[in-house]
């Protein structure tokens, strides 16, 4: 049996402020946090205080057995009934993200798979977040409103991601902007970001967040950023142009930096990628119920416009009265109202018929992994959560080059 002989350190009963800066370089090093040497005392017992916020402390251990010489690894700490600890594996992953209004996960799946991030925190007010976040990751979603929260039972990471609720800055809806209750929510962002101070924050909304009021919101929102000492890049991306996947989706993309020197070393300049054909991301089998057949009161305004077939890479919509065609050959932006009754949905024509595109299928569009567990949930919140979701490769290529300057 291997036993623990001796714990070198443990964050929790130790006093941190009592080390000298270059005891608290050396905790960092054996933590693998690195970059640290230019930090003051106060920022190094902060980095190493992050260390510890998820639920399994991270600890410099020493493992001793009768018939193993001794070793030394960084291992995750839990305490059994005794509070004894109980070894589990090594863990790779050295920073820690907070996920707000992390739908379906894609900021938390994207960061994952750069394995050198793990999401300690997730937040969304919708069982249908609930549910699809919970079948993809190892922690379970906190299903409340963000409001509700108190600040300190966020717990602090390196990382926060939020793709606040984008609908008061929309040109699809009225763009009521920080008048909108929904708004709000940045505003209980910034309390969060204020009391956790996380290195980097990134934020995604739509397009239109920086053209609103003639662009007085979204100088609000740089301004109020940059007063917690946070310096900001930002971009608008589109799905279609960097990621190859066709959907014309786009999206800006806030990062804010505690670093002066990752803020000059990121930048969004990701080269543009030669598109996929559509029909790369349908389905092979189709249900009946996603075809339009003469009981559909649109039936003979779509028999009369939706003429070419999905292999072309040719979309269409019903929008209110008419059918209109995506001459672009990419599928129009998904938006969240495809769940509202399914008029929103994407049609194609294919070799059976006239038919919406799946929730699969939009999911697909999104960038998602086949692997990717949907719910069994209704087919109308299966379209909600993809046409809310920010897109997977985007977030990837963001993922990336920020673990690239760790």
């Amino acid at each position: 049996m291997t036993n623990v002989d001796n714990i070198i350190y443990n964050i929790e009963t130790m006093d941190l402020t009592k080390l000298s800066k270059s005891t608290l370089l050396v905790k960092c090093e054996e933590l693998g946090i690195t970059k640290c040497k230019s930090k003051n005392k106060g920022e190094l017992i902060d980095l190493i205080n992050i260390n510890y916020q998820s639920k399994n402390t991270q600890i410099k251990i020493i493992i001793k057995s009768e018939d193993e010489p001794i070793i030394s690894q960084v291992s995750s700490l839990i305490l059994d009934s005794n509070n004894a600890p109980i070894l589990s594996s090594p863990q790779i992953n050295n920073y820690t993200l907070v996920d707000l209004f992390c739908g379906t996960g894609a900021f938390s799946h994207a960061f994952h798979k750069t394995n050198k991030v793990t999401t300690i925190f997730a937040n969304d007010i919708l069982d249908s977040s609930e549910a699809i976040f919970n079948l993809n990751n190892n922690i379970k979603l906190t299903k409340q409103n963000l409001i509700d929260l108190k600040d300190e039972n966020i717990p602090k990471s390196q990382l926060l991601t939020a793709g606040f609720p984008c609908q008061p800055f929309s040109i699809a809806g009225n763009q009521k902007g920080f008048d909108d209750e929904r708004s709000n929510v940045f505003w209980k962002i910034l309390s969060i970001i204020k009391y956790n101070a996380p290195e980097i924050v990134i934020l995604e909304n739509v397009k239109n967040l920086q053209s609103h009021d003639n662009g007085e919101t979204f100088k609000i929102i740089i301004k109020n950023l940059e007063n917690l000492n946070y310096y900001i890049k930002y971009s608008i991306l589109n799905t279609c142009k960097i990621t190859g996947i066709p959907q014309n989706r786009e999206r800006i993309y806030i990062v804010c930096f505690k670093d002066k020197t990752m803020y000059d070393k990121f930048n969004f300049d990701f080269p543009e990628i030669e598109l996929k054909p559509v029909i790369q991301f349908l389905e092979k089998e189709i249900p009946k119920k996603y075809y339009y057949n003469n009981s559909t009161i649109i039936y003979d305004e779509l028999t009369k416009n939706v003429v070419k077939h999905i292999s072309t890479n040719t979309i269409y919509q019903y929008r209110r009265y008419y059918v209109r065609e995506n001459k672009n050959n990419v599928c129009p932006t998904l938006t969240a109202n495809m769940g509202s009754g399914g008029h929103n949905v994407p049609i194609i024509l294919d070799d059976t018929g006239i038919r919406k595109l799946t929730p699969r299928e939009c999911f697909n569009l999104q960038g998602f992994p086949v692997d990717y567990i949907l719910p069994t949930i209704s087919t109308n919140k299966l379209y909600c959560l993809a046409g809310n979701a920010v897109s997977v490769p985007v977030v990837t290529l963001i993922a990336n080059r920020l673990c690239n300057l760790f």
